[in-house]
């Protein structure tokens, strides 16, 4: 028997009723743990990346070597952005979270 194609789109848009709840699954809190270590560690290799690139940079620049100047500039440029990457991904997550919540 053919179901018709307007209680299929019903179907397609059924709520299935799930939200994110916190605390529903053991070791949760590991996991966040864990998440906020790797970002730890991610925080401290990007000083030590715009430490090697400001260092690059200053030695080209000295030494009259544009190629490793310019290597320097784009490797602080990543680094900054990294770091901004970084300190900012809880809030983009909470962001995007608000707004796929509000979707319809």
């Amino acid at each position: 028997m053919s179901v018709p194609l307007a209680d299929r789109v019903i179907q397609l848009a059924y709520d299935p009723g799930i939200t994110p709840k916190g605390g529903g699954l053991p070791g949760l809190s590991v996991v966040k743990n864990v998440v906020n270590s790797i970002n730890l560690f991610g925080i401290i290799a990007v000083v030590g990346a715009l430490a090697v690139s400001l260092s690059i940079w200053a030695w080209g620049h000295h030494t009259g070597g544009h190629q490793a100047e310019a290597n320097g500039k784009k490797g602080a440029v990543v680094a900054a952005g990294a770091a901004l990457g970084l300190g900012a991904a809880n809030g983009i997550i909470a962001f995007f979270s608000g707004l796929g919540s509000q979707v319809h």
